[in-house]
């Protein structure tokens, strides 16, 4: 995993990536809710990766990006498939691939996971 603090204009996005290939499987960190799909862009280039989920559980309220959910509403189980990494590599060739997890509040999600 590795930890993001990125300055975006005048406010301080604060997230964390976690390393994995495109296409991967991603699990339930622990059970959770699921709260819709999420759209990260609104930029039909980036279209690929224009997905992700918005979760809550163990307290929480959190975003995963550049996920294909299986589904959008229900409860998922800690360890159950929540859905696919999508092809980051086909928007961005060089960068490193990750699902980028953000709080709902933008507080740093480090601690959490």
């Amino acid at each position: 995993m590795r930890r993001v603090f990125i300055l975006l204009g005048a406010r301080l996005h604060k997230g964390l990536d976690i390393v994995c290939s495109d296409g991967s499987i991603v699990y339930a960190p622990f059970d959770v809710t699921l709260n819709g799909k999420l759209t990260v862009y609104n930029d039909p280039n980036k279209a690929a990766i224009n997905s992700g989920i918005n979760l809550s559980g163990e307290g929480l309220c959190f975003k995963l990006f550049y996920v294909q959910p299986d589904r959008t509403s229900g409860t998922v189980r800690a360890g159950q498939r929540l859905g696919v990494m999508l092809p980051m590599q086909s928007v961005y060739p060089e960068i490193t691939s990750h699902i980028h997890v953000q709080m709902c509040d933008r507080s740093d999600p480090t601690p959490h996971f």
